[in-house]
């Protein structure tokens, strides 16, 4: 119920509603990008999906915020950030429209792929660029209300342009005519966020003028060097850095279980039906939706009452038991219970590690933290995926990689134990 009440009370505020339009429109057409380059790469009636073209697949999706996460703030802190929320939608949708307009021509994958890193390239600018704008549009003691709505909020709407893009493929079929348009739909949905964001003012998002701020050059060379501070700084902070590294494994062991369920669904469970394996794996992805969002809930709940030193390690093993005994049957209806599971265990975690970062890291190193968090978030999942390139077999069937999976989540629990002791919080809080 508080997710309610806090989006209730940050919506009161004019510029704060325009910002969180912008997001969830954005997000939105997200979710149809994405799932229009899951089809293509994953669920294309010509093509002959492997493991290596899924950790392909998901590299595409995520090595663009690896790789940039940690530059993008010294631009962000430079530019005019409603600016940058207006340019870079339109340069995504252009850039959607020309990897429309390539897939409808049937150029080679790694054109199209490269149109997609692209496109996510522009999109990691935005989100940065949106995540530095909110407390310019809510007064401080709303802040913490507005950080807790608006991610989860964003995530829902992927979720339901994913759903969307759905719709859209049973209607428009799934050849390359197909997954097209629904480039060319994100593409449209993209630019109306731009839109919305012009309704902005120009100044009223920052960066303020800092005459003695670096330049951006200089900036650049210093973010390696901040790194490395950052992470020593993590060192001698025992909760966040190992709760840092819970969700690195969450995110290590949900890319193989990711890996696995596409490739099982595509040949294992459909006979090679593609149709019938996206239908099923959209259902998983829903399943890991509701999760996500219900995570939201229990997290609160569940961290009161256990303290998070004690619920990230029953979110692991939980993750871990669950994910053996549901998968091991490999059967299809069991996957969407999986994904269920993986789902509000993992989101827990994340939530969890973001606390103790916001709590723990003194606000200096507060970025760069962030900075290796994101990079650890979608690192770990690209590793994770190519991992089950190496070992999965045609169809998906191995028991070898749920035992990694599910021993990953153990041994990520009672290492997280072995560093933090047991706090000593009384069980009756």
């Amino acid at each position: 119920m508080s997710f309610v009440a806090d989006l209730r009370v940050v919506l009161k505020g004019r510029d704060f509603r325009r910002l969180f339009a912008t997001r969830l429109v954005s997000q939105f057409s997200d979710g149809v990008f994405q799932f229009a380059v899951v089809g293509f790469a994953f669920f294309s009636p010509e093509t002959q999906t492997t493991a290596l073209q899924v950790a392909a697949g998901l590299a595409v999706l995520l090595l663009p915020y690896s790789i940039l996460g940690p530059f993008v703030g010294v631009f962000i802190d430079r530019w005019s950030r409603r600016q940058i929320l207006v340019v870079a939608p339109l340069v995504r949708g252009a850039l959607l429209v020309v990897a429309a307009a390539l897939v409808a021509a049937d150029v080679p994958d790694t054109v199209f792929y490269a149109a997609a890193l692209g496109v996510l390239a522009a999109n990691r600018f935005f989100l940065a660029a949106l995540g530095a704008s909110l407390p310019h549009v809510v007064p401080a003691d709303r802040l913490m209300a507005a950080n807790a709505v608006t991610p989860t909020s964003g995530t829902v709407f992927t979720f339901l342009g994913a759903g969307v893009g759905f719709l859209l493929r049973e209607l428009f079929g799934s050849g390359d005519f197909g997954v097209a348009l629904l480039l060319a739909v994100s593409g449209v949905v993209a630019g109306l966020s731009a839109l919305i964001a012009r309704t902005m003012e120009r100044s009223l998002l920052g960066p303020s003028f800092d005459p003695g701020r670096p330049q951006a050059r200089e900036a650049v060379r210093n973010v390696l060097v901040g790194l490395a501070d950052g992470a020593k700084h993590l060192v001698g902070h025992r909760t966040a850095a190992a709760t840092m590294g819970a969700m690195a494994t969450h995110r290590f062991m949900y890319g193989m279980a990711t890996a696995l369920g596409i490739i099982l669904y595509r040949y294992y469970f459909s006979g090679g039906d593609s149709e019938v394996a996206l239908r099923g794996l959209s259902l998983v992805v829903a399943t890991s939706g509701v999760g996500f969002f219900l995570a939201v809930i229990v997290t609160p709940w569940a961290t009161a009452r256990f303290t998070i030193e004690r619920w990230v390690p029953i979110a692991l093993v939980v993750a871990g038991v669950l994910t053996a005994v549901l998968v091991v049957p490999f059967q299809p209806w069991s996957l969407p219970i999986a994904g269920f599971v993986l789902g509000i265990a993992g989101q827990s975690v994340k939530i969890c590690a973001d606390v103790t970062v916001q709590r723990d890291v003194e606000d200096a190193y507060l970025g760069r933290a962030f900075s290796i968090y994101d990079m650890l978030f979608n690192g770990m999942y690209v590793l994770a995926a190519a991992l089950s390139a190496a070992i999965l077999p045609a169809n998906g069937k191995s028991y070898a990689a749920v035992v990694i999976v599910t021993a990953g989540y153990l041994a990520g629990a009672l290492i997280y134990r072995m560093i933090i002791p047991t706090p000593r919080a009384a069980a009756s809080r």
